[in-house]
C-alpha cells in the first residue's frame, strides 16, 4: 500500500463526498480538466505559439510574390491554420464551462432526494437535519457555478486574446512585407 494511502491520503477525498455526494467528486474532476486545459493554453500561447508566428511571418518575409491572389491566398490561409491551431480547445473549454452547472444542479436534485428520503424514514420532522440535508444538497450547485464563472472568465479572455493575435499577425504579416520592401 502506498504511503500517502496509509497516512490517510484518501481522508480529504472522503470529507469531499461526504459533504456534497459523489456529484462534488465529479465537479472537481471536470474542474481539473478545465484548468488543465486553460494552463495547456497560457504554455502554448507564451512558447509554442510565439515561436511559430515568428517563423510564419520570417517564411511569407522570404517570398519573393506579396502581391498576387495566390500569394495573398496561401498568407490567409497559413495566418488561419495558426490562429486555429490557437482556438483549437475552445470548443471543449466552453463544454466543460457548461458542464459545471448542470453537474451542481444534478448534485442538489440527488441530494434533495437524500434529504426527503431520510425525512421520510424516520417519520420525525427535524429541523436541524433538514437543514443540514439541504446546505449540503446545495453545496454541489455552488461549486458547480463557481468553477463556471471562473472558467467562462478565462474562455471569454481567450477569445479575445485570439481575436487581438488575429489581428495582429495580420498587421505584422504587411509590416514584414513593407520592411523587406524598404
Amino acid at each position: 500500500m502506498p504511503p500517502w494511502l496509509e497516512t490517510g491520503g484518501l481522508e480529504p477525498l472522503q470529507r469531499l463526498v461526504e459533504a456534497g455526494g459523489v456529484v462534488l467528486v465529479v465537479i472537481a474532476l471536470v474542474a481539473m480538466l478545465l484548468f488543465s486545459l486553460a494552463l495547456e493554453r497560457v504554455w502554448y500561447f507564451r512558447l509554442t505559439y510565439r515561436r511559430a508566428r515568428r517563423a510564419l511571418i520570417a517564411r511569407w518575409a522570404a517570398r519573393q510574390d506579396h502581391l498576387s491572389w495566390s500569394a495573398l491566398t496561401l498568407r490567409e490561409v497559413w495566418a488561419r491554420e495558426l490562429i486555429g491551431r490557437l482556438r483549437r480547445p475552445l470548443p471543449w473549454l466552453k463544454l466543460l464551462v457548461a458542464l459545471c452547472p448542470l453537474l451542481g444542479l444534478l448534485g442538489t436534485v440527488t441530494g434533495m432526494i437524500a434529504v426527503f428520503d431520510s425525512l421520510a424514514m424516520t417519520d420525525t420532522s427535524q429541523a436541524r437535519a433538514m437543514a443540514d440535508g439541504v446546505a449540503r444538497a446545495t453545496l454541489p450547485t455552488l461549486t458547480g457555478m463557481a468553477v463556471a464563472v471562473v472558467g467562462l472568465l478565462f474562455t471569454s479572455r481567450l477569445e479575445q486574446i485570439i481575436r487581438r493575435e488575429d489581428q495582429r499577425l495580420h498587421d505584422r504579416l504587411a509590416r514584414a512585407v513593407e520592411d523587406t520592401d524598404a
